[in-house]
C-alpha cells in the first residue's frame, strides 16, 4: 500500500516529552545529529540527548481514534528514522491511526556515521555492550511517551484505551518492556514487537492485564532474534494472555515493511487486521473517551 501526502494532517510536529532534561541524564551536553551518508544510504538520528515525539496525525476525516508510538531500532547507537520510523507511519495513517514516533535516549557516539561503525565493528559484543547502561533510560522514555500520549488524548481524538506501542530491533526491546511492570498511565493497550531482540533481563511477571502483543520476525533474522519471539509468545500463552505470532520463512533482520520478494512482505496487513480483531480500531467508540 502506497501512503499518499492528503492522508497527512499538516507538518509532523516534534514535541518534547520531559520537562526539562530527562531524568538520569542531566548532564548530558552533546548535540544529536542526523546522517544519510553511509554505505546503505539509511536515515539515522543518533545522539539523542532530549527524547521526544514527532507526530502524524491523520486529516480530521480519517482520524479513527487510535494511537501507535513507533520506536525505530539501530542498537541503541542510532535510529533508522524513515526505514523504522516516518516509512510505517505514513502507511499507519492511510488507516486513520494517529502516530507518534519516538526518539529515545542512545549511547554517545564520536563520529558522524554510526551505521558504518556498526558494520565495522571488530567486536561487535563490545558493541552491543555500550548500550547496556543506556537501555534502562530507553525503557523509561517509552514508558513517559505512553503517558504523555494518554495524557493529551482529548488533543489528538484519541480513545485512552486504544493506545499502543511498536518497535523494531531495540526498538522492540523498548516496546516490549512496557508490557511489565507498568502503572495505569503507563500500560499500552497492545504492544508490537517487530524483529525484536527481547532479553530476559527485560521481562518479568505477566499481569493479570497484561496487554496483547503482536509479533513479527523472520526465521532467518541473523541475530537469532526469532527464538525470543518464540520465548515471549510462550510466557504470554501459559498466562492467558492474547498474543498473536508470525514466523516469516524470509525477510532477515531489519526488513521494515518488507520486501515484494520475501515472506515478511505486507505484514502490515496482518498487524492492521490483528487491530481490528482485538477492537483496536474501528469500534463504535466515540474518540477522546476512556
Amino acid at each position: 500500500m502506497m501512503a499518499s501526502s492528503e492522508n497527512i494532517s499538516a507538518e509532523p510536529k516534534e514535541i518534547q516529552i520531559y520537562d526539562g532534561p530527562a531524568p538520569g541524564s542531566e548532564s548530558w551536553t552533546w548535540e544529536e545529529g542526523v546522517n544519510n551518508k553511509n554505505s546503505m544510504r539509511v536515515m539515522t538520528v543518533y545522539n539523542v540527548v532530549k527524547p521526544s515525539l514527532t507526530v502524524f496525525s491523520p486529516v480530521p476525516a480519517r482520524i479513527n481514534g487510535t494511537g501507535i508510538i513507533i520506536c525505530p531500532g539501530g542498537g541503541f547507537h542510532f535510529l533508522a528514522i524513515d526505514h523504522e520510523g516516518t516509512d510505517v507511519a505514513r502507511l499507519l495513517v492511510e488507516m486513520g491511526i494517529t502516530v507518534f514516533i519516538l526518539k529515545y535516549r542512545l549511547v554517545h557516539i564520536f563520529n558522524d556515521n554510526p551505521f558504518d561503525e556498526m558494520l565495522a565493528a571488530k567486536d561487535p559484543k563490545a558493541w552491543d555492550d555500550e548500550s547496556l547502561p543506556i537501555i534502562p533510560l530507553a525503557i523509561a522514555d517509552g514508558r513517559q511517551a505512553l503517558a504523555w500520549v494518554r495524557s493529551h488524548a482529548s488533543a489528538y481524538k484519541l480513545v485512552t484505551s486504544r493506545i499502543g506501542i511498536m518497535g523494531f530491533s531495540g526498538g522492540g526491546l523498548v516496546a516490549a518492556a512496557t508490557a511489565f511492570n507498568y502503572h495505569p498511565d503507563t500500560r499500552p493497550d497492545f504492544v508490537a514487537p517487530i524483529y525484536a531482540d527481547l532479553p530476559k533481563f527485560i521481562q518479568s511477571e505477566v499481569l493479570r492485564d497484561a496487554p496483547p502483543i503482536f509479533l513479527a520476525c523472520a526465521q532467518n533474522d541473523e541475530f537469532g532474534f526469532a527464538l525470543h519471539a518464540i520465548d515471549l509468545y510462550h510466557k504470554w500463552y501459559a498466562a492467558k494472555r492474547p498474543i498473536e505470532l508470525h514466523l516469516f520463512a524470509g525477510g532477515g533482520h531489519g526488513f521494515g515493511m518488507g520486501h515484494p520478494d520475501t515472506a515478511s512482505y505486507n505484514w502490515i496487513e496482518l498487524f492492521a487486521h490483528w487491530l481490528r480483531v482485538q477492537g483496536f480500531m474501528n469500534t463504535s467508540e466515540p474518540a477522546g473517551t476512556d
